[in-house]
């Protein structure tokens, strides 16, 4: 595994981490360190664990190995990682029978780390009906509000678990650009789980490669991105390719294409820069 982080501060430290539902070993001693003001990518195909890797950093899963938040253990059900971390999972888990401005309140209320000045300010802008029941609310409003709730929190780190899942275009971009405009900053970490990268693509700073609850790499992207390129050569011509064994290869129009080391050099072949699923499926291999 490369590791990214060794002349930051580290915020998440994770060590020799395994986490088994019965016989099925869903993560495999995993190592990461996750460097503060940094917004890092976890890309993985479906049932890769990512979602166990989360909810293993966050205390809700008995697991084997250690997490590690700014110096100290994460222990199962340790309520206290949420003075510093914000969850937002691909389920809100809001209360339909509340309106917005109740659900609102009632955070208020429970959260000592609330910022009613960061709150007055996101929902000013919001367009929620403040009167309105969560259960009458859109998919896609009821993601609007769980974000805004979870942005007025004062914590430092926030993780993104398949948040923009099933919503549409419009309001994913509307979603990664609030997180950009409201919370992050040079002492804040993100990181997003996901295996369709191609929206967040542009923000990432670093990708994390997990596959069967391994991780593969871990890595700068504009670094990653220096070491592979799209080698395409036509369709007769195929065979030059798979000489250097690429783990997917596409054929499109009469020519063949595949994701070599950057060094791969073949007479008369186009090359053009690898995108982070092109680069993931040319490590991992298998569709996402």
């Amino acid at each position: 595994m490369i590791n990214a982080n060794s002349e930051q501060t580290t915020a998440y430290e994770i060590r020799d981490l395994s986490k088994f539902y019965g016989k099925f070993k869903a993560l495999d001693n995993v190592n990461l360190s996750l460097g503060q003001g940094k917004i890092v990518g976890l890309l993985g195909k479906n049932g890769a664990g990512k979602s166990t890797l989360m909810r293993s950093m966050l205390g809700f899963l008995a697991h084997d190995g250690q997490v590690i938040l700014d110096g100290q253990p994460v222990n199962h059900r340790d309520q206290h990682i949420f003075e510093k971390v914000a969850f937002i999972p691909d389920v809100s888990g809001l209360d339909d029978r509340l309106t917005v401005k109740q659900t609102m309140d009632y955070v208020r209320g429970v959260n000592p780390r609330w910022n009613e000045a960061t709150a007055e300010k996101l929902f000013s802008i919001s367009n929620l009906p403040l009167k309105k029941k969560v259960g009458k609310l859109s998919k896609g409003m009821k993601t609007k509000l769980y974000l805004l709730i979870t942005l007025s929190l004062d914590v430092n780190y926030l993780l993104l678990d398949e948040p923009t899942l099933g919503l549409d275009i419009a309001f994913r971009k509307e979603f990664f650009n609030t997180i950009l405009g409201e919370f992050f900053d040079e002492n804040k970490t993100i990181l997003i789980s996901t295996h369709q990268v191609e929206e967040v693509e542009d923000l990432l700073q670093e990708i994390i490669f997990i596959d069967n609850g391994k991780i593969l790499l871990q890595e700068d992207v504009d670094v990653l991105k220096e070491k592979y390129r799209v080698v395409t050569v036509p369709s007769d011509r195929g065979q030059e390719l798979m000489a250097h064994s690429p783990k997917t290869i596409s054929k499109t129009l009469g020519f063949v294409s595949a994701v070599l080391d950057s060094s791969v050099e073949i007479e008369g072949a186009t090359y053009s820069r690898a995108n982070l699923a092109d680069i993931f499926l040319a490590v991992a291999g298998g569709s996402q």
